[in-house]
């Protein structure tokens, strides 16, 4: 059995899309601009759909997931935490093999660096790094 959505439910999806892919962008510095050029999307139409006036096709989706090196589950997460960190480590096993051994140990170096900053963090009271920005969550893309 289906069950109708309610009226307001399509332009709080496009509006929570929306967010999501503006703060991506601004995160990783580009200008709507950029982001235009870069996929072919015209920019009036990144605009909107960050927005949330317009509806994002699910090749324009695509385009703007591989410019931000993120995954579409990451944009489409209905969880408003949603964390691309963890997005972005489900695909790890993929992009490991491009990684050379010093690489390896470079990251998993960093893991342990987030690891006790965030302990630290914890330590002192204050609210994780991830809660105090505007970006998304925990974004430490390639």
């Amino acid at each position: 059995m289906t069950t109708a959505t309610e009226p307001g439910d399509d332009a709080t999806e496009r509006t929570r899309l929306g967010q999501k892919l503006r703060s991506t962008r601004d995160y990783l510095g580009l200008s709507q601009q950029q982001v235009s050029e870069r996929t072919g999307i015209p920019r009036s139409a990144v605009s909107d759909i960050e927005r949330g006036v317009r509806k994002v096709d699910t090749m324009e989706l695509k385009k703007l997931a591989r410019l931000y090196r993120l995954s579409t589950s990451y944009f489409l997460d209905e969880d408003e935490d949603a964390d691309a960190g963890e997005h972005a480590l489900a695909g790890m096993p993929r992009t490991r093999k491009d990684l050379t051994a010093e690489d390896r140990i470079e990251v998993a170096r960093f893991i342990h660096y987030l690891k006790a900053r965030r302990a630290a963090e914890a330590e002192d009271g204050r609210p994780p790094a991830s809660d105090a920005s505007a970006g998304p969550s925990s974004a430490e893309l390639p």
